[in-house]
Order: structure tokens, then sequence, then C-alpha cells
């Protein structure tokens, strides 16, 4: 789980290596098990590999830099395309995650998503 002592720290690193992989952090937040990023990529870029990439180097730093050994990113991921029209709105649905999962879960909040995107799921990766 990701604790609040050091989430803070955990989204600006996550931030960073999206920068270092030559991509725009617009947006980064969560709660104690999962994190929202708000993104933009370059055309060039392979959204799976940025994943990876972003899940495994943070992996790292929460091992080494936190201290917490047995910490690992759920296998799979979700990923949205957003208009610019609605940047702000995820913005600051984003920054506004503590509240928002006072009244559901992670669990709810993702299958409402899911199908109001349209998207088909793998109930394994929920």
């Amino acid at each position: 789980m990701i604790q609040p002592a050091w989430r803070g720290d955990l989204h600006a690193y996550l931030g960073g290596i999206i920068r270092t992989a030559d991509g725009i952090a617009e947006s980064i937040g969560g709660v104690s098990d999962h994190v929202h990023l708000l993104i933009g990529l370059r055309a060039t870029h392979r959204l799976a590999d940025v994943i990876r990439e972003l899940k495994a180097v943070s992996s790292g730093w929460v091992h080494n830099e936190i201290g917490t050994r047995g910490f690992a990113w759920q296998e799979g991921y979700g990923a949205f395309t957003v208009s610019a029209s609605q940047r702000e709105a995820v913005r600051q649905y984003i920054e506004q995650q503590a509240e928002h999962h006072r009244t559901r879960t992670f669990r709810e909040e993702y299958l409402e998503l899911l199908r109001r995107s349209g998207v088909e799921f793998d109930e394994r990766y929920l």
C-alpha cells in the first residue's frame, strides 16, 4: 500500500520518470491502493513501454529509498485518452482522489470508468 507519509514523494518521483522519458506530467495523485496520472506522451512513445518503465523504476525507488521491500504494482493498468476540453476536469478529479474515495471504492470507480468509456476488460486485472 502507498502510505501517506511518502505518497507525495512517490507522486513527484513518478512525474520525474515521465519527464525523463520525454513526456509531460500534468497531474499525479491517488490514494493508498492506486495512482492516477494525467500525462502527455509523444506519438513515438509506446504506452506499454512507458508503464513498464514507470512501474519498474518506481518500485525500485520505493524498495531502496522508502525501505518497503514488499511493495509492488499490480499486474496490468488502465489507460484512457483525454480530449483537450476535458483535461481540467480530469486534473481536478485526480487532485480530489481522497475525497472521492470516501464514497466509493477503487473497484467501483474503475468499473464505472470502463463502462462509461465502452471498454472491454478482464476481471483478473480489477
